[in-house]
């Protein structure tokens, strides 16, 4: 199956606009650092925004669903001389071009594919957290050939998101949004409880890059649970927990989480020597 075949549910631009205390949007996030480049490049019709650092073996990261690529300015700070780090906004997101139709998982692929296309990257390691690590995953699983290896950090696709009500301030900060925005909520519920058509459990044990789990001990919307099954189900996997609560374990323990990070691209680079 193509990732083309994906298309059949579209996400509402609601569901891109969610801000979750516990996903790390009340961590502190440096929006600039030297030696890191603002730069905008054209994917496809898209008008794309990215962040840009280091050199050597191209690293792509892909923030999560309610973020941008400034999530990874600390990681990029700290680990420029491990690699050439490209940061993008997904379409729809931060500073790049935005739809009135929403998305499907295939179109944040495809941008994703056509980003590295037009950065002229062969192949390329990937890092995705949350929806950006199962974006990670599916371009692995249709398209090996571009992945070298993989991080996924609290990503989506191992578990249903089944538990909206597990933050009382994330419970009154939807109610609000659904009192400005009532002619998305029917649709937003029909497209995305649960996003079980997102999983992708039974296709793991088809995926052969080198991969990484970063996880929280404690995430209140996707458990560890599903974490430590998909390392059973990958061939060549292992799994790191990090003992933080929240959705964003990259960025309420940055320096443990780029520590990781670092081994998982050294110890690759050095298997390859």
């Amino acid at each position: 199956m193509g990732a083309g075949t994906l298309a059949v549910r579209r996400l509402p631009i609601l569901s891109l606009e969610i801000g979750m205390g516990s996903y790390g949007s009340n961590v502190a996030r440096p929006s600039t650092a030297d030696g890191i480049e603002a730069l905008r490049l054209k994917v496809g019709d898209c008008s794309a925004h990215y962040l840009k650092a280091g050199s050597g073996q191209p690293v792509v990261l892909l923030h999560g669903g309610a973020s941008d690529s400034r999530d990874w300015v600390g990681t990029m700070d700290a680990l420029g001389r491990a690699g050439t780090f490209y940061a993008p906004d997904l379409i729809g997101f931060g500073q790049s071009d935005k739809s009135k139709d929403g998305y499907c998982l295939a179109d944040f692929v495809d941008f994703t594919l056509g980003f590295t296309e037009a950065l002229g990257l062969e192949r390329a390691d990937l890092v995705g957290h949350s929806l950006g690590g199962r974006v990670c995953l599916e371009i692995a699983l249709r398209h090996p050939e571009k992945v070298r290896r993989l991080v996924v950090v609290n990503a989506a696709g191992f578990t249903r998101l089944a538990r909206w009500g597990a933050s009382i301030g994330l419970a009154f900060w939807f109610a609000r949004k659904m009192l400005r925005l009532p002619q998305r909520f029917p649709r937003f519920l029909e497209d995305n409880g649960g996003r079980g058509h997102w999983l992708c459990l039974d296709e793991l044990p088809d995926l052969q890059a080198p991969t990484l789990i970063v996880w929280s001990r404690a995430d209140p919307y996707y458990s560890l649970g599903g974490a430590q099954k998909a390392v059973r189900l990958l061939p060549n996997a292992r799994l790191a927990v990090l003992p933080c609560y929240g959705h964003a374990p990259h960025l309420r323990k940055r320096e443990a989480f780029n520590e990781l990070l670092l081994g998982f691209l050294n110890h690759e680079q050095d298997s390859e020597a």
